[in-house]
């Protein structure tokens, strides 16, 4: 399955899995209705009704009618309602290809085509395609001993998409494609400063032609100046998981926001961010956090103690998901922002 035809059809599947019953928090403002509109995300619409988007799926009365309940689309009527002490949100009626709304409370079997990509997804997905299959993070002797260009085929200056290039020792491949990247930004604990990896900013894609030292690639697609010294690394999309099921760690994690991409000072929704926790404290693709702001230290002008200072209590600033864990680090999309986030920011399990 290429990564563009997995990406259409695994994300309207992230709450079609059955999540462990939590204490389910109503948001206080809720509607008793929602009617559905394009541009819509399924996190945003289960923020009308919940304190924490992510049990959408506790409160989403199935429609045995209907194959997937949980994929909905523009036009469709959510109602809310309590059945007992439990809530329920269920959908009340959708509208026809005609454009006429008719309720559902009763069907016959019978086949329903759209095109899936109509369907509302968790988030705006082109926020974080472009971090799915690059950059990337590796470690120290990744980044020292990937193969390198040494040299671009004929006398160009400058290579792009059809040129091709010599690249030292990739004597036994294990692939015919490559991307092309270079050294970014390190990635640092701010408690310990130790390392914890490097970013791959992605310069190109290529495919090999022949192996050997050197061997001999074809630029097939490029973002950027191409320039000798450059790394290469095997194409990992197949390392790439898109289907999303949303939910806190099952032990309590902590960590901090330790990058942002895009160079913004201030971060906010759907910024994409780095954390200096990975896939060896625990952590998986879906996970979510409370995003805390460092409470300010401010003066107490009324102590008897001259000098005296408070520190004020932190203050949640929002929540995050991660979409890609590696070994040390993550990437995670802010999903909701109350307030200014800021590196260093301390992310909490729930």
């Amino acid at each position: 399955m290429t990564f563009r035809t997995a990406f259409k059809v695994l994300i309207p599947l992230l709450f079609s899995v059955n999540i462990q019953a939590q204490n389910i928090k109503i948001n206080p403002n809720h509607p008793d209705q929602y009617s559905v509109v394009k541009g819509d995300t399924l996190w945003d619409i289960s923020g009308k009704f919940l304190q924490h988007p992510w049990q959408w799926g506790e409160i989403w009365e199935s429609n045995p009618q209907i194959k997937n309940p949980h994929l909905i689309y523009p036009g469709d009527l959510l109602a809310f309602s309590m059945d007992g002490d439990s809530p329920r949100l269920r959908l009340l009626k959708r509208l026809s290809s005609s454009g006429s709304s008719n309720g559902i409370t009763k069907l016959s079997p019978k086949i329903r085509e759209t095109d899936i990509e109509d369907a509302i997804k968790l988030i705006p997905t082109g926020v974080i395609a472009p971090f799915l299959t690059s950059p990337r993070v590796v470690d120290k002797d990744t980044l020292e001993n990937s193969p390198y260009i040494i040299d671009f085929a004929g006398e160009h200056m400058i290579v792009g998409a059809g040129d091709r290039i010599y690249v030292r020792s990739i004597l036994n491949p294990t692939s015919l494609g490559y991307t092309v990247y270079r050294a970014g930004e390190t990635y640092i604990n701010h408690e310990t400063k130790e390392i914890l990896g490097y970013e791959a900013k992605y310069v190109a894609d290529a495919t090999l032609e022949r192996s050997g030292d050197p061997a001999t690639l074809n630029i097939t697609k490029s973002s950027r100046e191409i320039r000798k010294g450059d790394r290469l690394i095997v194409n990992g999309e197949s390392e790439i998981a898109l289907n999303y099921f949303p939910r806190p760690p099952k032990t309590p994690i902590n960590g901090r926001i330790i990058s942002v991409f895009d160079g913004v000072s201030q971060i906010g929704q759907y910024n994409v961010v780095v954390l200096d926790i990975g896939s060896v404290d625990g952590i998986e693709v879906g996970h979510t956090f409370n995003i805390h702001h460092d409470g300010r230290t401010v003066r107490d002008p009324f102590s008897k103690q001259p000098n005296a200072t408070v520190k004020l209590p932190d203050e949640i600033a929002g929540i995050l998901m991660v979409f890609r864990s590696f070994k040390r680090v993550s990437y995670a999309l802010v999903m909701s922002a109350t307030q200014s986030i800021h590196v260093h920011d301390k992310v909490r399990t729930h």
